[in-house]
C-alpha cells in the first residue's frame, strides 16, 4: 500500500508540473502576439486565447485547436467573401496556433491580402504573420515582394517601417535582389523620417550580412558617413552599426568616418548627463552610441591627422578620468554602463598600441577591478591586461599586479577566472619573474580544475624551457611537473626535455641523478617511466659510480617498473636493458636473463617478442667494438621550433600564445637561455643548447634559410618583428607550372592560398591571404607589379591593390591578358605590421607561359608531319636529364596534363613515350607547341623534347618543364 500510494503522488506531481509547463507555454504564446485592445475588437482571438489557456490537458487544448482550425479553414474557402477585420481575426488565430508549436499549411494568401489593406492593424498583422510563417523559397515572395515595393514608394512612415521590418526579418537573397538598390536611397533621403531611416539602416545591415555581393553602396558611401553627423541619436546608432560592418569589409572605402566619429565620440564624452535626456541611460550619456563609435574606430589605424589625434587622445583621456570619478549612482545599471564604455575605450588604446601613457593608465585602471567583487569585472581584467602584457609600454605596469594575480589563481571561486589568471600569468613572465611564476603555477597545479590541466602543463614546460639559465632548474621543473599532473603531460613534454639534456653536456649527469631519484618514489607516473628509462639508458654511466646507483641498482630500479607499463613504455625499457649491456657489461648476464624469459621472447606483443629476440641475439653474437657503434650515445637532436609551442598554438587556436615572447626577445636582445656564451663556431654549427625555443637563429620571414642548420622560422622570434628581407621569393613557384590551385606561401604569421582558370589568352587568379594569428594585421598593403619587358607581354589588370586590415581572411581577384609569350614572372609584394615591426614579402605569381595552352587532338599521322615541319634549329629545344621525382606512370599522365596539353595515346611508336600537342594562345599570334617525353626507367632519366611554332619559345618550355619530372 505504501508503494502504491507513492506511486500515486509521484504522478500526480508529474501531472502538475505537466499542467504548469503548458499554462507557462501558453502566457509565453500569448505574450508574443500582438496587443488585443478594446478598440481592435478582435472578441473572437480574445475568447480563442481564454479556452486555450483554461484547457486542462494537452488533449483538450490539441481538441480546441482542431475545431478553430476548422472554422478558419471553411470562413476562408466560403463563398462570402470576409472584410479585413475578418481577416486579421482569422489570420492572427494562425499565428497564435502557430506560436503554440502546431504547424499551420493554409493561410498564407489571407495574410499576403492584409498587406494591401490601408489600415494599420490589418497591415502589421499580415506583415508579423509573413515574417513568421513565409520562408524564402515560398511561391508567395513575388507577391510580398509588391506589395513592400508599394509600401516603401507610399511615403507613409508606419507603412514604411512595416515593410523594411518585413525585409530585415525575412533576409533572403530574393529580398536582397529586390530592394538593396532601394533602401540605401531611401536611408539618405532628406524628406526621410528619422524612424524609417532608423529602420532603413538595420535593415540594409541585415542585408549585407546575408548578401554582401548584393548590396553595394557606391555612390550612397559618403552619405552614408554623414549620417554619423545627423541631429538625431537614434539614427546616428543605427547608422554606426552598418558603417562599422562595411568598414570591416571595406576599410578603404569608409575611411572618412574615422573624423566623424571621433568628433562625435568628443561631442559625448564631453556632455553632461542633462545634455542628452533622452539617450542618457543612468547618467551616462549615450553609452551603447559611445560603445560603437570605439568599437568602429578599432577598425582602422590612428588617425593621421595631427588634430583629430590629439582629439581623440583627449576622448579617452576624459573616459579614464571618469572611470576613477565617484559613481552618480549605486545601481547596478549606471556602473554597467560606464564600465562598458571603459573596457571599449581600453580595447582601443590597446589596438592602437601607439600611446604609451594611455597604455599604463589603462593597466593602473584595470589593475583596480583585480579586486573588485564583481566577478565579470574581475575576468574582463583579466582577459584585458592579458593583450596589455604584449605592449612594451605597458608589461612592466602589468608586473606590479603579480601578487593580485596569483592570489586569484588559488582563491576564484570561478574557473574562467582562475583560467584567465593563469593566462596573465603566462602573458607577464620573463626573466626576472620566472622561477616565482612557474613554482606558483606548479603550486596551483596540485589542486586545479580538470578542465585545464593541460594547458597548464604546457604553459609551465615553455615558461621553464624558454627562461632556463640554469638547466638543472629546468630538469627538476619539469620532473616535479611529471610529478604532480603526470597524465596531462603529452608526449611533447617528455620528448622536449629528452632533447634538451642530450643536447646539453653539462646537465646530463644532473638529469640522470635527478630522475634516479625520483623513480625511487613509490607511486611513480608512466612518463617519468619513460624519461628515467631513455636518460638512463643514455647517461646511466654518469652517475654509476656512486655505489647507491650502481649498474645493477640502475637496472633493477627499472625493471620494477617493467610490469606496471603500458607496451610503448616496455619497448623503451627494453632498448634501455641493451643500453646498458653496452654501458656495463657486468649487468649483461642479468639482463639477457630478462631477455630470454618466456614473457618477453614469446610475448603476444609482435613489438615485445620482436625488440627482446634481436636484443637477446645482438647481446650475444656481437663484439664489444660492434655493440658499441651500434648502441652509442644519440647524436644532438636538430634544432627546431618547440613541439611543446606548437601544440599549445594548436591547443588555443593561431595566435593565441602570447606575444609577450615576441617583446620579451627584443628587451632581451635576443639571447636567450645563456646563449651568449657560446663560442665562435657556433655561427657555423648551430647547437640547441644554446637557444631551447629555437628563437635567436630564425631565419627572416620570407628570406632563405642561411645554412642547413637553419631553422623554421618562430612566430615569437626576434626576427618576427624586424623588417623581412624584401628579396623575392619563388619557392612555391616551381610548384604550380603543373597545377592551378594550392597554398603559394606559408610561414607562422601568414597562408597564401591560389586559385587559378585560364581560357585561350585571359586567366583569373583569385589569391586569399589567411591571418594565422589572432591580430588584425595594420597597414596591409597588396600590389602586383611586371618587371622589366615583362609589362609589354603580359596584362594583369583589375586587380584592386588592397591597403587597410587583414583580419581572418581577405580575398583579392588578379585579371591576367597574355599579349605575347614571355619568360618572367609577374611579382606581388605584400607589406603589413605585425607586432609592431614591418613585414615586407615579394613573390613570384606562377603565371607562366604553358598556362595559356589550348589542348590540341592530334592524329599519329598529323603528328609525325607536323613534327617533320618544325625542324629549323630555333624551332626545337631538347634536355636530357635526372629524373627528380619519381617515374610513376599515373604521375606524370597528371603532370602533363596539368601542363595544359593533350596527351595523345597511341601515337608515338614507343608505348613508353608520351606525346602532347597544344596550341599558346595570345592576343597577338598562335603558337603551336608538340612535345615528346621519353623515360629511360634503368638509368632514372628523361629525355625532353619540344618543337614550337615560334623561335626561343621551344627553349623556354624546356627549360621550365624540365624541372617538373
Amino acid at each position: 500500500n505504501e508503494i502504491t500510494l507513492a506511486f500515486r503522488r509521484q504522478r500526480k506531481r508529474a501531472a502538475n508540473r505537466d499542467k504548469v509547463n503548458l499554462a507557462r507555454c501558453r502566457r509565453t504564446a500569448a505574450a508574443n502576439m500582438p496587443a488585443v485592445s478594446k478598440g481592435d475588437g478582435m472578441r473572437g482571438l480574445a475568447v480563442f486565447i481564454s479556452d486555450i489557456r483554461n484547457c486542462k490537458s494537452k488533449e483538450a487544448e490539441i481538441k480546441r485547436i482542431n475545431k478553430e482550425l476548422a472554422n478558419i479553414r471553411s470562413k476562408f474557402k466560403g463563398d462570402k467573401a470576409l472584410d479585413g477585420y475578418s481577416k486579421k481575426k482569422y489570420v492572427c488565430k494562425l499565428l497564435f496556433i502557430f506560436l503554440l508549436g502546431h504547424d499551420i499549411d493554409f493561410g498564407h494568401m489571407e495574410a499576403v491580402n492584409l498587406l494591401s489593406s490601408n489600415k494599420y492593424t490589418e497591415k502589421q498583422i499580415g506583415y508579423l504573420f509573413i515574417s513568421v510563417l513565409v520562408n524564402s523559397n515560398s511561391e508567395l515572395i513575388r507577391l510580398i515582394n509588391n506589395a513592400i515595393k508599394n509600401d516603401l514608394s507610399s511615403r507613409n512612415p508606419t507603412f514604411m517601417c512595416l515593410a523594411l521590418h518585413c525585409i530585415a526579418n525575412v533576409g533572403s537573397r530574393e529580398m536582397a535582389e529586390a530592394f538593396a538598390s532601394e533602401i540605401p536611397r531611401i536611408l539618405v533621403a532628406g524628406d526621410t523620417m528619422d524612424s524609417v531611416k532608423q529602420s532603413a539602416a538595420l535593415c540594409l545591415l541585415r542585408l549585407y550580412k546575408t548578401s554582401p555581393d548584393l548590396v553595394l553602396m557606391g555612390e550612397w558611401t559618403s552619405r552614408v558617413v554623414h549620417l554619423l553627423n545627423d541631429q538625431h541619436m537614434g539614427v546616428v546608432t543605427a547608422a554606426i552599426s552598418l558603417i562599422t560592418c562595411l568598414s570591416q569589409k571595406n576599410p578603404d572605402e569608409f575611411k572618412t568616418c574615422v573624423s566623424l566619429a571621433v568628433s562625435r565620440l568628443s561631442r559625448i564624452v564631453s556632455s553632461a548627463s542633462t545634455d542628452l535626456q533622452d539617450y542618457t541611460y543612468y547618467f551616462v550619456p549615450a553609452p551603447w552610441l559611445s560603445c560603437k563609435l570605439l568599437r568602429l574606430l578599432q577598425c582602422y589605424p590612428p588617425p593621421e591627422d595631427g588634430a583629430v589625434k590629439g582629439r581623440l587622445v583627449e576622448c579617452l583621456e576624459t573616459i579614464l578620468n571618469k572611470a576613477q570619478e565617484p559613481p552618480k549612482s549605486k545601481k547596478v545599471q549606471h556602473s554597467n554602463a560606464k564600465n562598458a564604455i571603459l573596457f571599449e575605450a581600453i580595447s582601443l588604446i590597446i589596438h592602437y598600441d601607439s600611446e604609451p601613457n594611455l597604455l599604463v593608465r589603462a593597466c593602473n585602471q584595470l589593475g583596480q577591478f583585480l579586486q573588485h567583487r564583481e566577478t565579470n569585472l574581475r575576468y574582463l581584467a583579466l582577459e584585458s591586461m592579458c593583450t596589455l602584457a604584449s605592449s612594451e609600454f605597458s608589461h612592466e605596469a602589468v608586473k606590479t599586479h603579480i601578487e593580485t594575480v596569483i592570489n586569484a589563481l588559488k582563491t576564484e571561486r570561478d574557473v574562467s577566472v582562475r583560467q584567465r589568471a593563469a593566462d596573465l600569468l603566462y602573458a607577464m613572465c620573463d626573466r626576472s619573474n620566472a622561477k616565482q611564476i612557474v613554482a606558483e603555477m606548479l603550486s596551483y597545479l596540485e589542486t586545479a580544475d580538470y578542465s585545464i590541466r593541460e594547458e597548464m602543463v604546457l604553459k609551465v614546460a615553455i615558461l621553464a624551457e624558454k627562461y632556463a639559465v640554469d638547466y638543472s632548474w629546468y630538469v627538476d621543473t619539469i620532473l616535479n611537473l611529471i610529478r604532480i599532473a603526470g597524465d596531462y603531460v603529452s608526449e611533447e613534454v617528455w620528448y622536449r626535455v629528452i632533447q634538451i639534456v642530450i643536447n646539453r653536456d653539462d646537465v646530463q649527469g644532473y638529469a640522470a641523478k635527478t630522475v634516479f631519484e625520483a623513480l625511487q618514489a613509490p607511486a611513480c607516473h608512466e612518463n617519468m617511466v619513460k624519461v628515467g628509462g631513455y636518460i638512463l639508458g643514455e647517461f646511466g654511466n654518469l652517475i654509476a659510480g656512486d655505489p647507491r646507483s650502481s649498474p645493477l641498482v640502475q637496472f633493477n630500479l627499472l625493471h620494477s617498473k617493467f610490469h606496471l607499463c603500458s607496451v610503448p613504455t616496455r619497448a623503451l625499457l627494453l632498448s634501455a636493458y641493451i643500453k646498458f649491456i653496452n654501458l656495463f657489461p657486468e649487468t649483461k648476464t642479468t639482463i639477457q636473463e630478462v631477455l630470454r624469459c618466456d614473457s618477453q621472447i614469446r610475448n603476444s606483443d609482435v613489438e615485445l617478442q620482436q625488440r627482446a629476440v634481436e636484443y637477446l641475439k645482438l647481446s650475444s653474437i656481437a663484439s664489444t667494438d660492434v655493440l658499441a657503434t651500434v648502441l652509442e650515445e644519440m647524436p644532438p637532436f636538430p634544432e627546431r621550433e618547440s613541439s611543446i609551442l606548437a601544440k599549445l598554438k594548436k591547443k588555443k587556436g593561431p595566435g593565441a600564445v602570447s606575444v609577450t615572447e615576441l617583446e620579451d626577445n627584443k628587451r632581451e636582445g635576443g639571447e636567450l637561455n645563456g646563449g651568449a656564451d657560446r663560442g665562435p663556431d657556433s655561427a657555423s654549427t648551430p647547437s640547441p643548447s644554446g637557444d631551447l625555443l629555437g628563437i635567436r637563429a630564425a631565419a627572416p620571414i620570407g628570406a632563405a634559410p642561411a645554412s642547413a642548420g637553419s631553422l623554421l622560422v618562430d612566430v615569437f622570434s626576434e626576427a618576427g618583428i624586424a623588417v623581412s628581407s624584401a628579396a623575392v621569393n619563388d619557392e612555391g613557384f616551381l610548384r604550380f607550372v603543373c597545377k592551378n590551385n594550392g597554398v603559394l606561401f606559408e610561414n607562422q604569421l601568414l597562408q597564401i592560398g591560389i586559385k587559378s582558370e585560364y581560357r585561350q589568352n585571359l586567366g583569373r587568379m583569385y589569391l586569399f591571404y589567411g591571418n594565422k594569428t589572432s591580430v588584425q594585421f595594420a597597414s596591409f598593403t597588396t600590389t602586383v607589379s611586371c618587371p622589366g619587358e615583362l609589362q609589354t607581354h603580359i596584362l594583369p589588370k583589375g586587380f584592386p591593390h588592397f591597403k587597410g586590415y587583414c583580419g581572418a581572411q581577405i580575398q583579392q581577384v588578379l585579371n591576367i591578358e597574355c599579349l605575347t609569350d614571355f619568360i618572367d614572372a609577374p611579382l606581388l609584394n605584400i607589406k603589413f605590421r605585425y607586432g609592431g615591426g614591418l613585414q615586407n614579402l615579394t613573390l613570384k605569381l606562377p603565371v607562366t607561359i604553358n598556362k595559356f595552352f589550348q589542348p590540341t587532338e592530334m592524329a599519329s599521322q598529323d603528328f609525325f608531319q607536323r613534327w617533320k615541319q618544325l625542324s629549323q634549329p630555333q624551332q626545337e629545344a631538347q634536355k636530357i636529364f635526372k629524373a627528380n621525382h619519381s617515374m610513376d606512370t599515373e604521375v606524370l599522365k597528371a603532370k602533363l596534363l596539368g601542363l595544359g596539353t593533350a596527351l595523345l595515346d597511341n601515337v608515338d611508336p614507343n608505348p613508353e613515350n608520351y606525346v602532347c600537342a597544344g596550341v599558346i594562345q595570345t592576343k597577338s599570334q598562335q603558337i603551336g607547341c608538340l612535345l615528346r617525353l621519353e623515360p629511360n626507367a634503368q638509368a632514372q632519366m628523361y629525355r625532353l623534347t619540344l618543337r614550337c611554332s615560334k623561335d626561343l619559345v621551344s627553349q623556354r618550355l624546356c627549360d621550365l618543364l624540365a624541372e617538373q619530372f
